[in-house]
C-alpha cells in the first residue's frame, strides 16, 4: 500500500492513495490554514468509522440481519500536549431496521472492536475506544 502528499500551498495538501483517490486537507483559518478540507486528524477518525462500518455491515448480512440503515458517530477527545493524540472516542452505532435483535448487533460491534477493525487495533494503543449502540 502506498500514498502520496502534495503540498498546495500555505497548509493545504492533497493526498493520492495507491487506488487512486485523491483528498485535499487543510487547517483552520484561525491556525494559518484556509479550511478548505478536513484536517489529517479528522480523517483518522473518519476513517475509524469506516473501518468499523465496513466491519459491522458484513457481519450482519452474514446472520442475515436486513439493516435499513446505519450511521457511526464519533466523538474523540485529544492530548493537550504535542502530540496531540486521541486519549478518548466514544463511537455510536445508531442502527436501523425491523426487527433487530441487540445480541447480533453487540456481536458484530464487538467483532469489528476486538478482531477484525486495523484502524481501531491502532488507535487503542493510545486511547480508549467507548463503543455503544441504539435500535431506530
Amino acid at each position: 500500500m502506498w500514498a502520496k502528499i502534495k503540498w498546495l500551498g500555505k497548509r493545504r495538501f492533497e493526498g493520492e492513495t495507491e487506488s487512486g483517490h485523491k483528498v485535499k486537507m487543510d487547517i483552520a483559518v484561525e491556525k494559518g490554514g484556509e479550511n478548505t478540507g478536513p484536517t489529517p486528524m479528522e480523517l483518522v477518525l473518519t476513517a475509524l468509522g469506516a473501518c468499523t462500518g465496513l466491519d459491522v455491515v458484513p457481519i450482519l448480512e452474514k446472520k442475515r440481519v436486513k439493516l435499513d440503515g446505519l450511521e457511526i458517530k464519533l466523538e474523540a477527545e485529544r492530548e493537550d500536549e504535542h502530540p496531540r493524540v486521541f486519549k478518548k472516542i466514544k463511537i455510536e452505532y445508531i442502527f436501523q431496521g425491523k426487527d433487530l435483535k441487540d445480541s447480533d448487533l453487540k456481536n458484530a460491534v464487538e467483532l469489528s472492536a476486538d478482531k477484525y477493525c486495523s484502524v481501531s487495533a491502532m488507535i487503542r494503543k493510545t486511547a480508549e475506544l467507548d463503543y455503544s449502540w441504539v435500535i431506530k
